[in-house]
């Protein structure tokens, strides 16, 4: 009985398991799917400019201020990379140092031009770590990882933000003001107690058939370092593309582009289009201005967004490729591995047929 028990369910088994591997090609290829829909969601962007005016944009800055925020766009990158490194500490496993930056950057790259984030930069990330030998819900527990990393950040920053941006930025009347200093509050509360469950609570939970844990107290306050430099960074790209047209002091724009950074990113529109024209709008008003901003925002989002994704583009292609060659390769040294045992076995069969007929010409003598 338990024979013909086995015998039937083994093609249910080997359905499942087809099932599992169809699955897990489709989230793998769902990587190059968002890394092609960040590039289209970039031309989109672009394409709204006259071509003149990007030049133009671009021609009109100080080359020293293009070359400072080509700078902080870089280190911003290396910010947001090691947003893996935290992330695979978190998940104890170690992988080499090139391969956590090569799948930070690109995962990044492409999910601040594809937007959705968890979904984009995490196909990106399933593609790359499976690969390494990272398994997919140790992949699922990085991206939740790094997506609290971003969030306490925020945390920090709105706070931060709140005390050194003006009042007029905030928007006028009294409701917007309330409505400014409930979420400061509430920044802060949430950073107290992601910070507080770090130090005291040591019990694991469970998401989503996911098992987590609070990471210790100096992994946390990594996190709020990591992510507080990555925005850092990104506000001074647009910092030094928009200081040669508009003198706005730094401590003003730093908290504007705070809320305009994590507005962008929760709203999950693609680079945050629209929204930093509205927040910026209220602390740079003038139509003046506000064509300056647009020359500095289109510079930023190239600087930014575009060069980025255009190297990791390169990058991930080029891997592909090496991958495939090396795959190729192996093919073609097995095909001749295997040629080579079949000429060592035809070999082996014909000495010892040799020493056959030798021994029966010896015994007839």
């Amino acid at each position: 009985m338990k024979k013909g028990f086995m015998k039937k369910n083994k093609p249910s088994q080997g359905m499942a398991y087809q099932t599992k591997k169809v699955l897990k090609k489709i989230v793998s290829w769902a990587g190059l799917f968002f890394f092609a829909l960040a590039a289209y969601m970039i031309y989109r962007q672009l394409s709204k400019y006259d071509l003149n005016d990007l030049k133009n944009a671009l021609l009109s800055i100080p080359l020293n201020n293009l070359l400072y925020a080509c700078l902080a766009s870089f280190l911003g990158y290396v910010a947001l990379s090691s947003y893996d490194y935290l992330a695979l500490k978190y998940i104890k496993k170690k992988v080499e140092t090139w391969k956590w930056i090569f799948a930070g950057f690109i995962g990044f790259s492409v999910s601040n031009n594809a937007g959705h984030a968890i979904v984009s930069g995490g196909a990106i990330r399933y593609r790359l770590y499976t690969r390494w030998r990272i398994k997919a819900a140790e992949i699922v527990k990085m991206i939740t990882f790094s997506g609290f990393t971003y969030l306490v950040a925020c945390f920090f920053l709105i706070i931060v933000g709140y005390f050194i941006t003006p009042d007029h930025a905030f928007g006028e009347g009294a409701a917007s003001k309330v409505t400014t200093a409930v979420i400061a509050f509430g920044s802060f509360i949430g950073l107290w107690l992601y910070l507080s469950a770090s130090l005291y609570y040591r019990k694991s939970f469970t998401i989503k058939g996911i098992k987590l844990k609070m990471p210790n107290i100096k992994l946390a306050l990594a996190q709020v370092f990591i992510g507080s430099l990555d925005i850092l960074m990104a506000s001074l790209v647009l910092y030094f593309t928009l200081i040669h047209f508009i003198q706005i002091p730094f401590n003003t724009f730093i908290g504007a582009f705070i809320i305009a950074q994590i507005l962008g990113v929760y709203s999950q529109v693609p680079g945050g289009l629209g929204v930093f024209e509205l927040v910026f709008a209220n602390i740079i008003p003038g139509a003046e201005n506000q064509a300056m901003l647009y020359g500095a925002l289109i510079a930023y989002r190239i600087i930014y967004y575009l060069l980025p994704l255009v190297i990791s583009g390169i990058a991930l292609l080029s891997y592909e490729a090496y991958l495939g060659y090396r795959q190729r390769e192996i093919k073609k040294q097995r095909k001749i591995d295997q040629i080579k045992h079949k000429i060592v076995e035809k070999a082996g069969q014909i000495n010892q047929k040799a020493r056959e007929i030798s021994s029966k010409v010896h015994i007839k003598r």
